[in-house]
């Protein structure tokens, strides 16, 4: 299995755990990851401001991927969703298509839609599968408890996305027990983590952040995963923020890859784990 690897912008800049973590345990499921350098942003920052610019972003991304005659495996499910979402409105529009692969050819590339998406989640479940994950498998975790926060832009829209059950996902909560870990029920786990609305409305953002905790906490929950550096920074850096202000009791965030990567047996340097702002360094005492 072979992918192009596309990082986006904020894990290489302020995540950079989530690269690591993913690296590690890919390799050891036998995943080859191809580095293009030449891949540009998502786009996301521009889809509500100007649309061709937005898609010109991804389509060039997607134009990389196809030259290199490669899939592109996206760990950020924002950019996940960016990317599917360009191409499903170039597949939409000929001639949003046909503009679009005007303004690649002055780049040297073009895009005939032979590049499939797919995010690190959907890797490891359909492509790589449970059973070779289990069998990788060399120091379960027991009596933990996580509450697996899905993120937004994997899901919605279903008809562009086509990641998992919109209204009831399933296929993070395989992944979480896989580890040996139980991934708990909770009443908002399908709600925003908050993120988008750092920097408009603070407070809000915060509220929605603290109210997923609670909820999570409620649930018995000892750790709450994310698959999403969006979720991750929400859940790791403003929590910080907000245990500094109102002095609650934190639930520390556990990205996917370090939970599994734990499991797998490998050191907590590679996957990172000193490098969240909140500790997490007691979920080792879980390992079996």
């Amino acid at each position: 299995m072979e992918y192009a690897f596309y990082l986006g912008c904020n894990i290489p800049a302020r995540v950079k755990q989530y690269e690591a973590s993913a690296r590690a345990i890919l390799k050891r499921v036998g995943v080859r990851l191809v580095d293009i350098r030449e891949f540009v942003c998502c786009g996301y920052p521009l889809r509500n401001i100007e649309l061709e610019a937005f898609v010109l972003s991804s389509a060039e991304n997607l134009a990389l991927a196809e030259k290199a005659g490669l899939d592109i495996l996206a760990l950020c499910k924002c950019c996940y969703g960016r990317l599917k979402k360009a191409e499903f409105l170039l597949k939409e529009n000929e001639d949003m298509w046909a503009e679009i692969n005007r303004m690649l050819a002055e780049r040297g590339l073009q895009y005939s839609g032979k590049t499939r998406i797919r995010h690190f989640l959907s890797v490891l479940y359909h492509d790589v599968g449970l059973d070779t994950l289990k069998r990788e498998i060399s120091r379960p975790f027991k009596q933990l408890k996580i509450a697996a926060s899905v993120g937004c832009h994997a899901l919605r829209p279903s008809k562009i996305t086509q990641f998992d059950n919109p209204v009831a996902p399933t296929i993070f909560d395989k992944l979480v027990e896989v580890t040996g870990a139980e991934s708990v029920d909770w009443v908002t786990k399908m709600e925003c983590c908050g993120a988008p609305l750092m920097g408009f409305n603070d407070e809000l953002g915060m509220n929605l952040t603290q109210t997923k905790l609670t909820d999570a906490k409620k649930a018995g929950a000892d750790y709450i995963c994310t698959a999403c550096p969006f979720s991750h920074m929400q859940f790791d850096n403003v929590q910080k923020l907000m245990i500094s202000r109102n002095g609650n009791d934190p639930l520390a965030p556990v990205l996917y890859a370090q939970l599994l990567g734990l499991s797998m047996g490998i050191d907590e340097k590679t996957l990172g784990i000193g490098m969240n702002q909140l500790d997490i360094s007691g979920i080792t005492s879980f390992l079996t």
